[in-house]
């Protein structure tokens, strides 16, 4: 790729300069038909995206709407009533764990349900800022590395970077990150299963103002154990330990209380686990505080209507962009011509976009279209607006 480079650097910087012919029009030419079969692909994937994720949404919402009638609130949580066996039920109460959650390197233990080690190493990390120009009928990259020292709780291959002489890091830590899990979570008489447990997932982190330094070379300042000499003036290869945990669950501890949770789910026995509705979904609901279950299912509603308009909007850009590599030839052709390329550019963006919008409404309404035939009807007749908003816009001939 380059035939010439040119490099100045210090300590924390470095510049380099490259350079290469500017590619001629077939060389364009080839670069815009490799585009276009990565339109294709993208064109493609934009139907699957949309026509799924419509059916999806409207499996999911049913689902829900048939968990609130037949969900089954239970009045005493600390005893297990064999009537609601095999029934979904709503439950809300304090977190119970029957040991506490232990890190012997630190001597530090919590009553929760899950204790969280975040290792950090104070390590060099690179950043790249390009920009391109043409100079004497040349493309000219320039590409500016700076370095900075940061703590990161990954190790950063400083073999990738530019100039690794005087910003090299250590290959791995000395101390490695864990999260540790209660294996038995209680709310009242009910287990909580493993898909449950692992929705506890607030974590905060611990204050370890009350700790003694757990080993002469570690030092504790702050909420963080530093395995450093001087902690204020740290070196690349340092380390610095915190903790977090999530779900407080003992009765007596100077953090508060347990945390409360709601629960939406199958009973078994006395385990609570994931029911499956008559569409094939699995309901499986945990929410921290103490809610109705008409307030579960309507955030559940609410996280289901984000995700669709999620993965609606991911859709028509991937079709947009799609369509947008696929005509880039036609850009191609003129780009020699600054008017013509410019009015070029701005047609085939606004060509994308309308059909883009028309063919991402039409392919909803056909997702509808098993579901609810009137919104699907309504729907694919709302996808000829934007091209008949599109052909109004376009002046009409003259006749002779």
């Amino acid at each position: 790729m380059s035939g010439h480079f040119s490099d100045t650097s210090s300590k924390k910087e470095n510049v380099k300069i490259t350079s290469e012919p500017k590619p001629g029009f077939l060389e364009r030419l080839s670069d815009t038909a490799g585009g276009m079969l990565i339109g294709l692909a993208a064109f493609s994937l934009s139907f699957y995206l949309l026509f799924t994720n419509e059916g999806r949404a409207l499996k999911t919402a049913t689902s829900l709407d048939e968990g609130l009638s037949l969900v089954v609130p239970l009045d005493n949580i600390h005893s297990v009533s064999q009537q609601n066996e095999g029934k979904l039920v709503h439950l809300s109460g304090a977190l119970r764990t029957s040991k506490p959650l232990f890190d012997p390197s630190y001597g530090l233990s919590i009553q929760a349900v899950k204790l969280k080690r975040q290792v950090e190493m104070y390590q060099w990390v690179e950043y790249e800022d390009s920009k391109e120009y043409e100079e004497n009928g040349e493309v000219k990259k320039e590409t500016r590395y700076s370095y900075n020292t940061e703590w990161k709780s990954e190790v950063v291959n400083s073999r990738n970077f530019d100039r690794e002489i005087g910003h090299k890091n250590p290959s791995a830590m000395a101390v490695e990150s864990f999260t540790a899990v209660a294996p038995d979570v209680q709310v009242g008489s009910f287990f909580l299963s493993k898909g449950l447990i692992e929705k506890i997932d607030s974590f905060k982190q611990m204050s370890l103002s009350k700790l003694e330094d757990p080993h002469a070379d570690i030092t504790r300042r702050g909420d963080y154990f530093y395995h450093s000499e001087n902690p204020g003036r740290p070196e690349v290869g340092d380390l610095r330990v915190s903790f977090f945990y999530a779900g407080l669950s003992g009765d007596k501890s100077h953090r508060g209380s347990a945390d409360v949770v709601t629960v939406i789910a199958r009973q078994r026995g006395d385990q609570l686990v994931s029911y499956q509705t008559k569409t094939g979904d699995v309901l499986q609901i945990l929410y921290p505080g103490d809610l109705s279950a008409e307030e579960v299912f309507q955030k559940e509603h609410e996280s289901n209507t984000m995700k669709t308009w999620g993965l609606r909007a991911a859709g028509w850009l991937a079709m947009f962009v799609g369509i947008n590599l696929m005509t880039r030839i036609l850009y191609t052709l003129v780009d020699w011509f600054p008017v013509v390329r410019d009015l070029v550019n701005i047609g085939l963006k606004a060509f994308a976009f309308c059909i883009a919008t028309s063919l991402s409404l039409l392919t909803i309404s056909v997702g509808w279209l098993f579901y609810r035939p009137l919104w699907a009807l309504l729907i694919g007749l709302l996808s000829a607006v934007p091209i008949v908003i599109a052909k109004s816009r376009v002046p009409p001939k003259k006749h002779q």
